[in-house]
């Protein structure tokens, strides 16, 4: 019994002798199955072609996945006195990588924005023991590879320790969640692209579907402004390498929901 893993979006399904028929994921509109059709690769082929990289990215350590594979976002190790949080996730785990977070103080819970980057989620959990992965109870039909540790959670808000609050945004998908990270040196916003940071850096964008270049509404739009409006945050990590906003981030979040606003109006 093999756990495959869709080759275009990169989450891990449940085990079976056979991969998997199809990806619910890609079929849905906000992906794409790959013009060449639906394909699947195990965890010990993916290993074969590709490593796990650790790198600082704007004084927080990332991890992701060289040469690029599936959709190519990057997790995040949100460090903090109370224990720390993989935010979002990457579809290899590495003895290297499950050294360094233990050398930080180990892992207490994964937390994912969206089912785009569920990837081997469980993987991950299992390598420390069986943590909880902190995913919005919304979003549950997405989730290809059911497991104990999944705790799907339901509301608008839930603290996972005295550093670290999710928060239900919607938008993207029902169950998008942002992490708010209360640190020294600046509270941050890790946001996968629920807020998509935008290449110059200073500002986000939305959207429902990011590759089939389907807007987000303005009702999506106001409100994600208004479950982030009581949140202080002076940084935002977005999905990729170096597309953060460092400085000034809940101005920056403003002017971008104003900007956005206008131009669908």
């Amino acid at each position: 019994m093999t756990c495959f893993l869709c080759l275009q979006c990169g989450v891990q399904f449940a085990a079976s002798d056979a991969p998997p028929q199809h990806c619910p994921i890609c079929e849905d509109e906000r992906q794409f199955v790959r013009w060449e059709g639906q394909a699947w690769i195990t965890p010990e082929e993916l290993a074969a072609t590709h490593r796990l990289v650790m790198k600082d990215d704007a004084g927080v350590l990332a991890f992701g996945i060289e040469p690029r594979f599936a959709i190519g976002q990057r997790a995040l190790l949100a460090q903090t006195p109370h224990g720390n949080v993989l935010w979002d996730c990457i579809s290899m785990v590495s003895d290297e990588a499950m050294a360094e977070i233990k050398r930080r103080g180990g892992l207490a819970a994964i937390a994912i924005s969206h089912c785009h980057y569920y990837s081997v989620m469980v993987d991950w959990s299992e390598a420390f023991g069986g943590v909880p992965i902190y995913l919005h109870a919304d979003d549950r039909q997405w989730i290809m590879r059911p497991h104990p540790a999944i705790v799907s959670w339901e509301g608008e808000r839930l603290a996972i320790n005295r550093s670290l609050t999710l928060i239900r945004c919607g938008g993207h998908f029902a169950g998008g969640q942002v992490m708010h990270w209360k640190r020294d040196g600046g509270n941050a916003l890790l946001s996968g692209d629920i807020l998509q940071v935008t290449p110059t850096r200073r500002h986000v964008s939305f959207m429902y579907s990011y590759p089939n270049q389907i807007p987000l509404n303005a009702t999506a739009v106001r409100r994600i402004a208004a479950a982030l409006e009581r949140f202080e945050f002076d940084h935002i990590h977005g999905a990729w390498w170096g597309q953060n906003i460092i400085g000034g981030a809940k101005a920056a979040f403003a002017a971008s929901v104003a900007r956005y606003l206008a131009a669908i109006a």
